[in-house]
């Protein structure tokens, strides 16, 4: 079944609590569809008044920045077995390469990582394990943490909401298969921009070591 309609068939309150477990599990370290659920929630939102995109987002940063904290002490406490067991379990997202790319990010970026890497798919999972393993000040990571959970679920919550809306004003005289249409173009392009910013953030770094000056022999 479709999540759209997974979604549809359950109550209110249990499509919040859904919302904020399956972004909280994800940020832990296990590798589930939070941000699909989080633009399915808010689209639904955006057609059906039961819904609140408010209480939404609430429950969408109150599971990022739990989820988060929770998978920051998982890390502190036992990073490299919990790295281990995600390298197995889950090889082609938490291979060796995976892995090294993310630490090096980190290492570079620090609390920066923590913010941006809500908006990057791969760093979203590995946020709170590696800036724990790499014991990263847990103040800087929970500042971080925080308004990059905020600014990223409230953020994507309230721009799915609102093009939802505006796509049924538009299409009022239209099908339902035509605003669907309409939605999905439009969501499409949100991944799509993401895509982009993440590819040219990630052809940075790698140019960046070529930039530096060798020093003379």
């Amino acid at each position: 079944m479709p999540v759209e309609q997974w979604l549809e068939a359950i109550p209110p309150l249990l499509v919040y609590a859904i919302v904020g477990l399956v972004i909280g599990f994800e940020s832990l370290g296990i590798p589930l569809p939070g941000e699909i659920v989080l633009v399915t929630a808010s689209l639904l939102a955006s057609q059906h008044d039961e819904l609140s995109p408010l209480w939404i987002g609430v429950w969408a940063t109150a599971g990022a920045i739990i989820g988060d904290n929770f998978g920051y002490l998982i890390g502190r406490r036992g990073g490299p077995r919990l790295f281990a067991w995600m390298g197995r379990k889950f090889p082609k997202h938490f291979g060796e390469t995976q892995l090294d790319h993310a630490r090096r990010v980190f290492q570079k970026r620090g609390a920066w990582a923590v913010f941006f890497g809500r908006f990057v798919a791969l760093l979203r999972i590995l946020a709170g394990p590696l800036a724990g393993s790499m014991h990263m000040s847990y103040g800087k990571f929970l500042v971080a943490n925080a308004l990059g959970g905020i600014v990223w679920a409230g953020g994507t919550t309230a721009a799915v909401y609102y093009l939802g809306v505006v796509a049924e004003k538009w299409l009022k005289g239209f099908s339902y298969a035509g605003l669907a249409i309409a939605v999905v173009f439009g969501v499409a392009g949100i991944f799509i921009v993401k895509r982009r910013l993440a590819k040219a953030a990630e052809k940075a770094e790698e140019e960046e070591p070529a930039n530096e000056v060798t020093p003379a022999v």
